[in-house]
C-alpha cells in the first residue's frame, strides 16, 4: 500500500472559519482538486451558501472561499488507504497536519467545522490537546459528511445543516 498525501491548505490569511476533511478521494487527488468528485455534494453546498457554484472553474470556486474567508483544509497530510472511503485509511499510518503552525498564520479564525466524522474523530484524537493549549478560542462543530458514501441524508438535508458555516460568518462580520 502507498502512501498519499493531502493538499496544501486554501486559506486567506483573514480566514474566519475552516472546513475540515480528512483526505481527498482518489479521483481528488488525481485531478488534484478538493471534492472533485462529481457526486460529492461539497461544491453544490458551498454554491448555496457562498456563491462557488459547481458550473465554476476549479479556481473560481476556490476564489469564492478565499474572497468569503473561508479556509479549507484536510486533518490528515498522509495516510495508507485503499480506494476513497475513510474506512479504509490505515490507523497507523495517519499523519495529520500542523495545525499550531496554521492556527498561528490566521489567527482570525474561530471556528472549526468538520466535514463527517473522520476528520473529527482524528482530529480530536491526534491534534486537539496540542492545539487547545495553544489556541483555547477555536469552536468545534462536526457536520454530516459532503460523501458520496455518507447516502443517509439527502443534499437538501446537509444543506440544511452546513447553513451554520454562512450563519457563523455572517455572526463574525456583525460583531466587528
Amino acid at each position: 500500500m502507498t502512501t498519499i498525501y493531502s493538499f496544501k491548505p486554501i486559506a486567506p490569511t483573514d480566514a474566519k472559519v475552516l472546513i475540515l476533511g480528512s483526505m481527498p478521494s482518489e479521483l481528488s487527488l488525481q485531478l488534484n482538486q478538493y471534492y472533485a468528485h462529481p457526486r460529492n455534494s461539497f461544491w453544490l453546498i458551498m454554491g448555496k451558501l457562498l456563491g462557488a457554484e459547481p458550473s465554476l472553474s476549479y479556481s473560481q470556486r476556490t476564489q469564492v472561499l478565499l474572497s468569503k474567508q473561508v479556509a479549507l483544509w484536510d486533518v490528515l497530510k498522509a495516510c495508507q488507504r485503499q480506494g476513497s472511503l475513510d474506512a479504509k485509511i490505515k490507523a497507523s499510518s495517519m499523519i495529520v497536519n500542523d495545525f499550531v503552525s496554521f492556527y498561528a498564520k490566521h489567527p482570525q479564525i474561530k471556528q472549526v467545522f468538520f466535514n463527517g466524522s473522520t476528520s473529527e474523530k482524528v482530529y480530536k484524537k491526534q491534534v486537539l490537546a496540542t492545539v487547545n493549549s495553544v489556541f483555547p478560542r477555536l469552536q468545534y462543530t462536526r457536520l454530516p459528511s459532503t460523501s458520496p458514501a455518507h447516502a443517509v441524508l439527502s443534499v437538501e438535508q446537509k444543506l440544511a445543516h452546513w447553513q451554520v458555516i454562512k450563519l457563523a460568518l455572517e455572526h463574525q462580520r456583525k460583531s466587528l
